[in-house]
């Protein structure tokens, strides 16, 4: 299963598009930053799953600012990262995803790229801002592989 992973978007399209043309992922997920953006890419990909979250420049919404999603029989705990404070540090972010058992944490919010497997083997991924970045996980035969790649 490939999954696509784009945050702060902030209005810049053409970046998430082209990804999905290049990878024709089985998912996408947008963490937030503009939720608008990933909802206009999403009418154009009738067939691709979107999952997103809100981010701090979303304004008022009842949409959760966090979700735990499985694919492929492997966790995922999502956010925009604001709430757990992720620009001083990454240590809530962990916490919180190591406390629901996640085998991956997605977080945006800082516009810097960051791809990394934890020593207890927990992934962390921020993709960055989608204008400049983009990330890629690829889950095959219970293995997770997560990579990042330029816009």
């Amino acid at each position: 299963m490939k999954i696509l992973v784009f945050s702060d978007s902030h209005r810049s399209l053409s970046g998430m598009y082209a990804a999905i043309d290049r990878h024709s992922p089985h998912q996408a997920i947008h963490l937030g930053d503009l939720m608008d953006d990933a909802e206009e890419v999403a009418q154009h990909y009738p067939k691709l799953p979107f999952c997103m979250v809100p981010g701090n420049c979303d304004g008022w919404t009842t949409a959760p600012v966090k979700k735990q999603i499985v694919l492929e029989g492997k966790s995922i705990l999502l956010s925009h990262g604001h709430r757990w404070g992720v620009k001083s540090g990454y240590a809530a972010a962990l916490a919180d995803a190591r406390a629901v058992g996640a085998d991956i944490l997605l977080f945006g919010h800082t516009h810097r790229a960051v791809c990394e497997q934890q020593e207890d083997g927990l992934w962390m991924m921020n993709p960055g801002a989608s204008r400049s970045s983009y990330g890629l996980i690829q889950i095959e035969d219970g293995s997770i592989s997560c990579t990042l790649h330029q816009s």
